[in-house]
């Protein structure tokens, strides 16, 4: 992605470097229900090193990720934050709150789709763990369209904590969109109430992932 940065527009450089992992791995991914093409905020439950590449093929959308501040300090890895002008966050700072604020209305001024994993960090359990604050408020601030996607035992087939992979398809359902409701100050937790049990009830599909 790197490479071919200056060399395609955006965001070609993201799609190609995702579908060339996808394509080294052998990851076939398995699309469920419709992207709306008026979302404004992807929400994704987040599990493997894996859910990035897969979003990025599966949506013809320039996402633009917020991720935690120290993953721009890395060496090199770094760019593949910043020449995206992805979103950095600092985590447990009021004053960085604002400043999430104003890049990402920068980034939806420029047509691009806010993408944040509400959890915060990966989780291999099953289980998803509470939503964090910030994408309601990014969704409540801008009255955005939002649109869930529930990614299915992602982390049985690569896992960065067992450091294995195991091949097959992953799959990935949309669900239906919504407009955010500042008026219902508990949407976010609604939310992941229903992302887990969408989870839970494709899982009860698949008993190999048990």
């Amino acid at each position: 992605m790197i490479a071919i940065y200056y060399l395609v527009p955006n965001p070609y450089a993201q799609k190609i470097g995702a579908w060339f992992i996808r394509i080294l791995a052998f990851v076939p991914v398995n699309v469920k229900g419709n992207p709306d093409p008026e979302a404004q905020m992807f929400l994704l439950n987040h599990q493997s090193e894996m859910d990035i590449g897969i979003m990025e093929t599966i949506s013809s959308k320039d996402l633009a990720w917020v991720a935690k501040k120290e993953l721009f300090k890395v060496p090199f890895f770094s760019l593949v934050l910043r020449l995206p002008k992805d979103i950095a966050l600092e985590r447990e700072s009021k004053t960085a709150l604002v400043k999430l604020l104003k890049d990402c209305k920068d980034r939806l001024d420029h047509g691009r789709v806010i993408t944040i994993f509400p959890e915060g960090t990966r989780t291999e359990t099953g289980k998803m763990k509470p939503f964090k604050a910030g994408a309601k408020m990014v969704a409540d601030k801008y009255n955005l369209k939002v649109q869930p996607i529930v990614f299915i035992a992602t982390a049985w087939h690569f896992s960065n904590k067992r450091r294995d992979f195991r091949p097959g398809t992953v799959t990935a359902i949309y669900l239906d969109s919504f407009i955010a409701d500042k008026s219902n100050p508990d949407w976010l937790n609604e939310l992941h109430t229903h992302m887990q049990k969408v989870y839970d009830d494709e899982l009860a599909n698949h008993p190999r992932y048990r």
